[in-house]
């Protein structure tokens, strides 16, 4: 089965703990620290309205999409998942935030124009795969930057997947819906797979099970700059993203800011 299908019904349910307000205000402050965007929705002229531009790059069910819309910007949504996308639609419908949702694999990303910004949060490029992929999704990124716009983007480190997660299974019983993740960790190919079971209650004692497989791969903060760099991007900061301070040897997950620097 393919990823955040079934899933994404229980996704918001399941990541109910994830700081979504918090990372808006950090995207919002790096934007007014290095971006060209503003949160002005009705710009005078076309230039201005790209500029102003955000697109939210593996946007999921549109939480954060929501909050950055709520904080004056122009958002664009893209995700590969119609599951996921069809959960934002909804949250879009109840709150008329005009949002543009896209489904797109980000390997193909294409946009109408230039945008003044373009954020990834929430792991969503650990699950590419392969380096040469990266680069590419980093070269489109480039590619539709407004000149001077911003790539903000997190990912998580091979310590995470090596240390910190591993071969791991862990458990959570709910009212609702609960699962089992069961995490394995290939050291040699960095790469994490892990099996998702979900128990879902349909009636009052049925409870529907699905599974699904994740796969991602750890990253060191050197590869990634790397690669930016490659993609003709300026690297401006880089911080571990729980603290905010100087990544580490044992960060786990980072947070990089890249400028579009001509094409």
């Amino acid at each position: 089965m393919g990823m955040y299908q079934d899933f994404a019904e229980v996704y918001d349910e399941l990541m109910d703990t994830v700081p979504y307000a918090q990372w808006g205000e950090r995207i919002a402050g790096l934007i007014q620290k290095y971006g060209v965007s503003r949160p002005l929705r009705d710009a005078e002229t076309p230039l201005e309205a790209e500029r102003n531009l955000v697109v939210d790059l593996g946007c999921g069910t549109g939480t954060l999409a929501e909050i950055m819309y709520a904080k004056g910007y122009d958002v664009i949504g893209v995700d590969s998942s119609e599951s996921m996308l069809s959960i934002a639609m909804g949250k879009k419908e109840k709150s008329g935030a005009e949002i543009l949702y896209l489904l797109q694999d980000m390997r193909e990303l294409e946009l109408y124009g230039t945008v003044g910004t373009v954020y990834s949060v929430c792991d969503s490029l650990n699950y590419i795969l392969e380096e040469e992929e990266l680069l590419a999704v980093f070269g489109l990124v480039n590619n539709y930057l407004f000149p001077g716009g911003i790539f903000i983007f997190d990912f998580n480190t091979v310590y995470k997947y090596r240390e910190v997660i591993g071969n791991t299974t862990i458990a959570e019983n709910r009212e609702e819906c609960s699962f089992i993740w069961e995490n394995f960790y290939d050291a040699e190919e960095e790469m994490n797979e892990y099996d998702l079971t979900v128990f879902v209650r349909e009636k009052e004692e049925i409870f529907r099970r699905f599974t699904e497989t994740h796969l991602q791969r750890g990253y060191t903060a050197e590869q990634v700059i790397s690669l930016v760099k490659q993609a003709g991007m300026a690297v401006l900061e880089i911080m571990d993203a729980d603290t905010g301070e100087a990544v580490s040897e044992k960060s786990e997950r980072v947070y990089v800011v890249a400028r579009e620097r001509g094409k």
